[in-house]
C-alpha cells in the first residue's frame, strides 16, 4: 500500500489530475503518521469528500429537495483494530490526537471541535451495537478548508463511522441488516449520529446538538464524479443524476468566515430548523397529519394557502414563519428546474435560479454575511453564469459556474478582488472544483 496506489484509486474513480496529485500528498501524510504511531500498515483506508450544495438551502430536514455534488477535496482515513478497549484517533495534518476509552460512557458535551464529533460517533455505535469490538487506531487528514460550509464535520463523522463499522464487522450484525440495506440508508444513519435522531430500530441520543438533515451525508456517500445529484428527503429518495456539461466548471471560494454549527453559531443554525418544525406543528395541530413540511404542502392543492392562513391565525411571530415558508417553497422548487437546466446546458436558467436563491437566502433566511454576499456579487460581475452561497450559512463558501477555459483566470481575479475588499480574511481560498468521487474504499 503506497500513497501513489491510493491516489491512483481515486483517479480511476474520476478525480481530476490536479487533485490526484494533491491526494498523493494527503495519503502520504496519513500513511506516514499511521506507520509512525502504530508501527504497521493500516487494514482499511478510506476517502470521504466534502460536498457542494448547488441548490437546496435548508430544505432537506423539512422533507424538501437538494441538488448536491462531491467536491474534489476531503478526508483520507486509515484504520486498524486494537486488542484493548481504546479508540485512538489522530489528525495527521494538525498533529492532534485523542483516545476514547470504551469502558467509559461520559457525555461528549464538554468537548469541542473534531473531538466532540469523534466521541459522539463512537458512543452512538456503542449504544446501537452493544458488544461490537470497536477498539481501533485511526488516523485521518483533510485538505478541505476548515469550517467552510463544505460539510467537513459530516465528512468526519461519516469517515470515522464507516471505518469503525468495517473494522468491527458491524455490517454483518442483525441490528445493522434490519435497519440498513442501501448506501442511502447508511447515509441516513450517519446523519442521525450527527443530529441525534433514531434511525429505524437504532435508538437516538443527543447527537452533537445540531438539528440538521441528511443532505450532506447522502452527497458524501452517494454522489457521482462529474455529476450533480438531486435527492428528496424524509424519507431519502434519489431523484436524478445529471452530468455537468463538458465546458462548464465549478469554482468554489471559501470566504474565510468560519461556518460553524457548534458554540454560539449553533443557535442561529438551529433556529432555521426550529421555524420549519414550527410550520409543521401548525399544520399537524389543525386535525391534519404529515411527516414533513413538504409532505404537508403536497397533501392538498390548497395546502400552501391553508398553512398561510394558520400562520396568520395562530402564530406568535407570523412574519418569521411566513418568510421561512416562502423560502422553503421557492428553494424546493428550484431543484427540478436546475436539473433540467443542467441537462439542457441552459446557462441563462442557472443564472436566474442562482441569483434568486442567493437573494432569498439574504432576505428570507437571513443567514448570509457581507463576505458571502459580496463573493456571489463579484463572481457575477466577473462573468460567472451562476453563483450562490451554500451550506448552513452565517459564513462559509460560494460556488460559481464558468466556462471551463475561463476558469483559471476567473479564479485568480475572483480571489484578488475579494481579498482587496476583505483583506482581513486571510483564511479565504479559491479552487476549481469539478465533482469527484464520493466515499471510496482505497485498500
Amino acid at each position: 500500500m503506497t500513497a501513489d496506489s491510493l491516489a491512483g484509486r481515486l483517479a480511476a474513480q474520476g478525480l481530476d489530475e490536479t487533485e490526484s496529485a494533491r491526494k498523493r500528498l494527503l495519503c502520504q501524510l496519513v500513511l506516514d503518521r499511521f506507520t509512525h504511531s502504530v508501527g504497521t500498515a493500516p487494514d482499511a483506508t478510506l476517502w470521504v469528500p466534502g460536498r457542494i450544495e448547488v441548490f437546496g438551502k435548508h430544505t432537506d430536514y423539512a422533507g424538501g429537495h437538494s441538488l448536491v455534488a462531491p467536491v474534489p477535496r476531503g478526508f483520507v482515513f486509515a484504520g486498524r483494530p486494537r486488542s484493548d478497549g481504546t479508540v485512538s484517533i489522530a489528525d495527521a495534518a494538525r498533529g492532534e490526537q485523542m483516545e476514547i476509552e470504551l469502558s467509559h460512557t461520559s457525555d461528549p458535551g464538554h468537548l469541542v471541535g473534531w473531538r466532540r464529533y469523534a466521541t459522539t460517533t463512537v458512543r452512538r455505535l456503542q449504544r446501537n451495537f452493544p458488544g461490537a469490538t470497536l477498539a481501533a487506531d485511526i488516523v485521518f487528514a483533510s485538505d478541505l478548508p476548515p469550517s467552510s460550509g463544505m460539510s467537513s464535520s459530516s465528512a468526519l463523522i461519516v469517515g470515522l463511522a464507516a471505518v469503525l463499522v468495517r473494522l468491527a464487522g458491524i455490517e454483518a450484525r442483525r441490528e445493522w441488516q434490519s435497519a440498513i440495506g442501501t448506501a442511502a440508508d447508511s447515509a441516513g444513519y450517519y446523519a442521525c449520529i450527527e443530529n441525534g435522531l433514531a434511525f429505524a430500530s437504532l435508538a437516538g441520543d443527543a447527537g452533537v446538538g445540531t438539528h440538521g438533515g441528511s443532505e450532506d451525508h447522502v452527497a458524501l456517500i452517494c454522489g457521482r464524479a462529474g455529476h450533480v445529484s438531486a435527492w428528496r428527503f424524509v424519507p431519502i429518495q434519489h431523484v436524478a443524476d445529471v452530468a455537468i456539461p463538458a465546458d462548464w466548471q465549478f469554482v468554489i471560494a471559501s470566504s474565510g468566515v468560519a461556518a460553524k454549527k457548534t458554540g454560539g453559531a449553533r443557535d442561529d443554525y438551529n433556529r432555521l430548523s426550529f421555524l420549519a418544525r414550527s410550520l409543521l406543528e401548525l399544520w399537524n395541530g389543525s386535525d391534519r397529519r404529515a411527516s414533513s413540511l413538504r409532505a404537508a404542502l403536497s397533501s392538498d392543492p390548497d395546502a400552501l394557502e391553508k398553512l398561510r392562513a394558520l400562520i396568520r391565525e395562530r402564530a406568535q411571530h407570523p412574519a418569521e414563519l411566513e418568510g421561512r415558508l416562502t423560502h422553503f417553497v421557492n428553494e424546493d422548487a428550484r431543484i427540478t428546474a436546475a436539473v433540467e437546466a443542467f441537462r439542457e446546458s441552459r446557462r441563462d436558467r442557472i443564472r436566474t435560479l442562482s441569483s434568486e436563491s442567493q437573494s432569498d437566502a439574504e432576505r428570507l433566511l437571513q443567514n448570509q454575511v457581507p463576505e458571502t454576499t459580496r463573493l456571489a456579487g463579484i463572481a457575477r460581475a466577473l462573468g460567472a453564469f451562476g453563483a450562490s452561497s451554500f451550506g448552513a450559512g452565517f459564513g462559509g463558501s460560494v460556488w460559481a459556474l464558468v466556462q471551463k477555459s475561463d476558469a483559471p483566470e476567473f479564479s485568480a481575479r475572483w480571489f484578488s478582488e475579494y481579498r482587496n475588499e476583505f483583506p482581513a480574511r486571510d483564511a479565504a481560498t479559491v479552487f476549481m472544483a469539478p465533482p469527484g468521487p464520493a466515499l471510496t474504499w482505497l485498500d
